[in-house]
């Protein structure tokens, strides 16, 4: 149980850091002068940015804990489809036709992997 709860929080990191980083629309500046680092960002693609992070440090767990040919494939495509779905509805961006259908293909692919493991 606690390997779904593991899995779903990157999910909801990686998808939440994206979306965050989108909102703050802010890439960020980097200076260095006079031997003095200065980095600024907003709060919100901060807080993405965070996430973010965190989402890589859980992936690298999950990665060597999973079949890397399985696990991966699973999780880009939940995370994709995961963050067209909140980009159009929290972001209230556009999908195409072409977007729509990718996801359809996206969804497919994941139920077709997953339909041994159902029945095992």
């Amino acid at each position: 149980m606690f390997q779904y709860a593991f899995i779903s929080v990157y999910i909801l990191f990686t998808t939440g850091g994206l979306i965050l980083m989108k909102m703050g629309n802010n890439a960020g500046t980097l200076a260095i002068q006079n031997s003095t680092v200065n980095f600024s960002v907003n709060i919100i693609s901060l807080l993405g940015l965070i996430m973010y992070i965190i989402s890589f440090l859980m992936f690298t767990k999950i990665i060597t804990t999973y079949d890397l040919s399985y696990i991966y494939p699973m999780l880009a495509g939940i995370v994709q489809t995961l963050s067209l779905l909140a980009a159009v509805f929290i972001l209230k961006e556009n999908i195409t036709w072409f977007g729509a259908v990718g996801i359809a293909l996206v969804i497919i692919g994941i139920i077709i992997m997953n339909i041994n493991k159902v029945g095992a």
